[in-house]
């Protein structure tokens, strides 16, 4: 007896195997493990990038740049300056509201260089536009050489940055290690972790762009970048020179 229409089985042509659900199951699944182990191994090449002890540059430059955000940072910097590494110091991101007395108060041996060797730059928003800011302060003053001054978890993103922004500037980086990463290893802190992966995936996303502009494919430009910089644009000084 011949079954109803609609319950005979379902036959395939000649010479085609049936599809097997299971095979299209077995690529995601192997693709999503290539994908987990590519993020990975590139979490263990930026954590290798990482400094695990400040180191003094084994050079002097004509100038250094501080990106505000973390600990120390503006001290270091100072220090730096003092000792001689560089001519002036650049403070970039500084928040619109503060000035040179904001910064001396938090930073009590930097008076008397703030008064005659300090930079700072307001407009800063995000490493992007602290890269930018630190090119025009870097252009006018003639800087040819920079010694580059943020945490070791932010120096990898800091430095693609700049080295974009400025492929005619040396770069010297002088990662400041946080009390934090100090007293215990990044893996037992889990908001350490978290700051890292978020930190990785700024950083990955970073070097997509970059490439990518490199190959002429511009993704959502700087809007100071859009703008021709100025023939002779005065520096925000800490105190006017």
């Amino acid at each position: 007896m011949e079954l109803p229409t609609d319950q005979q089985p379902t036959r395939t042509a000649p010479g085609k195997p049936a599809r097997r659900p299971g095979r299209l199951r077995a690529v995601i699944v192997a693709t999503l493990a290539l994908g987990f182990v590519a993020t990975a191994a590139g979490f263990v090449a930026f954590l290798a990038q990482l400094r695990g002890a400040e180191l003094k540059p084994n050079r002097t430059a004509d100038g250094i740049v501080v990106l505000t955000g973390g600990s120390s940072r503006v001290s270091d910097a100072v220090e730096l300056l003092a000792s001689g590494y560089g001519k002036r110091l650049l403070i970039s991101g500084v928040h619109r509201t503060n000035g040179a007395s904001d910064i001396s108060r938090s930073v009590p041996d930097s008076k008397d260089w703030l008064d005659c060797c300090v930079d700072l730059d307001r407009s800063a928003v995000n490493t992007r536009s602290n890269a930018a800011e630190t090119r025009r302060w870097a252009h006018e003053r003639g800087f040819h050489s920079l010694i580059v001054v943020t945490s070791n978890y932010h120096m990898p993103r800091a430095i693609v940055e700049m080295s974009h922004a400025m492929p005619d500037v040396e770069l010297i980086p002088f990662a400041v290690i946080g009390d934090k990463w100090r007293d215990e290893p990044w893996w037992t802190s889990g908001a350490t972790l978290r700051l890292l992966l978020s930190e990785y995936a700024k950083y990955v996303a970073v070097e997509a762009r970059v490439r990518l502009a490199r190959l002429g494919i511009e993704l959502a430009p700087e809007a100071s970048e859009l703008a021709p910089e100025p023939a002779a644009r005065k520096p925000t000084t800490a105190l006017a020179n």
